[in-house]
């Protein structure tokens, strides 16, 4: 009987090849019968028990590629009512790779490709369905939806190699100087500024000024790495700078200021993340990192070389000369630039003064 025939065998007699015959006939009839449960299924929400009825009409292994192209298709369609996009692209796939004229199976193939950012592969799925059926308005807008997917991918890959290429030529700078560089502590006054480097490879720095006593700050936008600090405090406490609204005492004069750094603030970073702050994206910037490893290939060994000049002990404070330069100041070995450079302003004979210097009080 057919019954006992081995798997991949040849009928023996009419009566075996009428056996298979009548086995494959039941099998398709159960199929079918599995697929319109499967459909009633779909229309009552109820998923899971479709999902079921599709998957054992696809193991019923019937002899019509086109039956089962439809079961593969009907459970990739629920797939992606799940949100299951990889698992509906698969099936989409066996449905079109078992019957090429089935246009849903483009359809569904091309929405799950797109669903899970594969372009390229759904651009490839709506051509292929298209050349099937040219006038599908449901995969020509697909792979419209698509074209402009990947415009928009190239536009912002242009955006961030040209952000990186800036990144890392900062950072490079950043590290010829062995200026080393933390996570930022004042994102909110400072809105994740960043240095820059002119045609003279000079940095210019956005630069903080925080007067703990009253909790208020002054920015400066540009300050040139080998400015003094005095140039600036001349501008900010001159005679025709107006006085600090909140300093009632009149402490903070041009000759009764003085200016700390807090060393070792926060941990300085690996250049591959100090060219993450740079670029501004973290997801961007991983994108680019894992599409253009090559590129970056030396990013590590950079690390390892820079490992040495990492600042490391207790944050204390330290008062910086005006005669010295940003340059000079940044580049002192306890001295990690928390973002951007920050600077605490205090009055000498201050109540506050003598807080601050003894350690009683924190940045918040």
């Amino acid at each position: 009987m057919a019954l006992w025939m081995e798997s991949g065998s040849e009928p023996a007699s009419e009566q075996e090849k009428a056996d298979l015959d009548a086995i494959d006939a039941l099998r398709e009839s159960a199929a079918i019968e599995l697929k319109e449960q499967g459909n009633e299924f779909v229309k009552n929400g109820k998923l899971q028990e479709a999902l079921d009825c599709y998957t054992r009409a696809i193991d019923q292994k019937t002899s019509s590629s086109v039956d089962t192209s439809i079961f593969y298709g009907n459970r990739a369609q629920v797939h992606l009512l799940l949100g299951n996009h990889k698992r509906a692209l698969l099936d989409a796939e066996e449905a079109i790779k078992r019957n090429p004229a089935n246009v849903k199976g483009y359809y569904r193939g091309g929405k799950a490709a797109l669903s899970l950012g594969m372009l390229l592969e759904a651009l490839k799925i709506c051509t292929d369905g298209l050349n099937q059926d040219p006038s599908n308005q449901e995969i020509l807008k697909l792979r419209v939806q698509a074209e402009n997917n990947c415009i928009q991918l190239a536009e912002c890959k242009k955006h961030f190699l040209e952000a990186h290429s800036k990144a890392k030529a900062l950072s490079f700078a950043l590290a010829s100087r062995s200026i080393k560089v933390g996570r930022h502590l004042y994102e909110e006054q400072t809105r994740l500024r960043k240095p820059s480097l002119d045609y003279d490879n000079i940095f210019h720095w956005p630069v903080l000024f925080l007067y703990g006593e009253a909790m208020a700050s002054d920015f400066i936008e540009d300050f040139a790495e080998f400015d003094t600090f005095a140039m600036h405090l001349d501008m900010m406490f001159g005679t025709s700078a107006p006085p600090l609204a909140w300093d009632e005492r009149h402490e903070y004069s041009r000759d009764n200021i003085e200016l700390y750094y807090q060393a070792n603030a926060v941990p300085a970073l690996s250049r591959r993340k100090v060219e993450q702050i740079l670029v501004g994206d973290s997801t961007g910037y991983g994108m680019l990192i894992s599409e253009e490893e090559d590129v970056d290939a030396d990013a590590a060994d950079d690390d390892v070389h820079l490992e040495g000049v990492f600042a490391s002990g207790k944050p204390t404070w330290v008062k910086i000369k005006e005669t010295q330069t940003l340059h000079g100041a940044l580049k002192l070995s306890d001295f990690v630039v928390p973002g951007i450079p920050v600077f605490y302003v205090l009055a000498k004979g201050s109540h506050f003064r003598d807080s601050f210097i003894s350690g009683k009080w924190c940045p918040p």
